[in-house]
């Protein structure tokens, strides 16, 4: 399969060696530093490299159980675990790929409902480097080579893979019939490698969609959906979109009414907190009875409220609370583009019982403006940050100046909490995932599921 690369942007290799120190410990740590040295971007986008690999290995990716391909710009760890935890609840052994972890690369694998130890990956790792050899590899197509064989060795039966970014010439899209292929709510993120509009992004994301393979599609803007549409007919692709084929409501119990051709449910709230949750687990219903036409009863689709995601509105309870006074809430959220900042909106709306106090670090390369001014209003004070070990992050001063000289420096989330006082309060970090990540390593309560 040849196709034209996406070039990346210049200085791709920011931040990342410091990352792979930090993230990608011991064994897997050294094999992943190896690759990363041989051919430092970071990202590279194109399928050459990797089915070349893929062909070396035996083409793993052809002996895979029945796969759900998940792309889309936000919500796609989520809609994962939720289709995860339905599939679980009818018995089923279930791979996820997913990315990026939070503290461990292992979170990135799971096979047949339990992550992959670190030393079965490192050795997987080991093996997939010796067959690359000194080809030009990134270190996602290493991971996602592992990540194949892992689930063509393991028997399972479905897999439920993320694509890692865009979806045209992303690595996992190398999938060439999957069961269903899900597009979630598609936004600006990663402009210098997928295109500055959205209808330029819709169409990289659109290119996971194969020749009369299910499509399930969240509610798109209309210029968005008129794309995923003329993708799905030219392949003859069987198509549902929320909000026309498949739609919910939340009911005042905080239950779903949900609707789709099959028919209609009743079930209650989503596991995962947030207004947007409820999309998120709709469109996992959807996938599901749209791929598989799956007749489960309405207490196996209430599944959804076992649903667990981490750095998605996660509460936490570990040591950072040391450093809050008696009674405060500390909450952690990962999203970071300006889609992500709305979706927070309906729960802060929510959040106005006591003071709000948002500890906000971001990437370099997001919208910085845009994830944050939407939430401002609803912020006692705003604190920016950067951890040492948060992937190129960008620096406080920048976020200050994004916030209008609102937010004020941290500089770091245990020298921003402790800044806090007051009899009731509540904190929100967020603004990146690989801040989540850090948060969690600093509350020391992550567990490894």
């Amino acid at each position: 399969m040849t196709e034209t690369p996406i070039m990346t942007p210049s200085n791709p290799t920011q931040g990342q060696p410091a990352r792979l120190a930090s993230e990608y410990s011991g064994a897997v740590g050294k094999i992943l530093a190896r690759v990363q040295a041989a051919y430092p971007k970071y990202i590279d986008l194109s399928l050459d490299r990797l089915t070349t690999l893929l062909h070396r290995l035996g083409n793993p990716e052809r002996s895979l159980p029945p796969v759900i391909h998940v792309g889309g710009t936000n919500g796609k760890g989520s809609t994962c675990a939720f289709i995860r935890t339905l599939a679980e609840a009818r018995q089923w052994r279930v791979h996820v790929m997913t990315s990026p972890h939070l503290v461990s690369v292992t979170e990135r694998f799971r096979l047949a409902g339990a992550l992959v130890q670190e030393d079965v990956l490192a050795a997987t790792l080991e093996e997939v480097e010796a067959v690359n050899g000194d080809a030009p590899i990134t270190v996602f197509e290493i991971l996602t080579a592992a990540g194949f064989l892992l689930f063509a060795r393991e028997p399972a039966d479905l897999a439920i893979i993320e694509v890692g970014l865009g979806g045209r010439l992303d690595a996992t899209n190398v999938v060439s019939a999957p069961l269903a292929s899900v597009i979630t709510p598609i936004g600006l993120d990663h402009q210098s490698f997928l295109g500055d509009s959205i209808t330029e992004i819709a169409r990289e994301k659109a290119g996971i969609i194969k020749p009369h393979c299910p499509v399930i599609s969240a509610a798109q803007d209309a210029a968005v959906t008129q794309i995923i549409e003329a993708a799905a007919t030219t392949l003859g692709a069987p198509l549902w979109v929320m909000g026309r084929d498949v739609t919910y409501r939340v009911l005042p119990d905080g239950g779903m009414a949900y609707s789709d051709p099959h028919g209609d449910l009743t079930l209650p709230a989503p596991g995962l907190i947030g207004q947007h949750q409820y999309g998120n687990a709709a469109l996992a219903i959807a996938t599901l009875r749209g791929a598989v036409n799956d007749r489960m009863q309405n207490a196996d689709w209430a599944a959804i409220t076992q649903t667990q995601w981490p750095g998605r509105l996660q509460k936490l309870g570990g040591s950072l609370l040391s450093h809050v006074p008696p009674g405060w809430d500390i909450w952690l959220d990962g999203g970071h583009n300006p889609h992500a900042g709305h979706a927070l909106l309906p729960t802060l709306r929510n959040w106005q019982d006591r003071p709000l106090h948002l500890l906000i670090g971001m990437k370099s390369s997001k919208d910085i403006e845009g994830f944050i001014r939407p939430l401002l209003p609803y912020a006692t004070s705003v604190l920016a940050v950067m951890e040492p070990d948060q992937y190129d992050a960008i620096s406080v001063a920048d976020i200050v100046a994004a916030s209008g000289h609102v937010a004020i420096p941290g500089p770091d989330i245990v020298s921003a909490l402790k800044k806090l006082s007051g009899e009731t309060g509540r904190v929100l970090i967020c603004g990146s995932l690989y801040l989540a990540g850090a948060a969690l390593r600093r509350d020391n309560v992550f567990e490894r599921a």
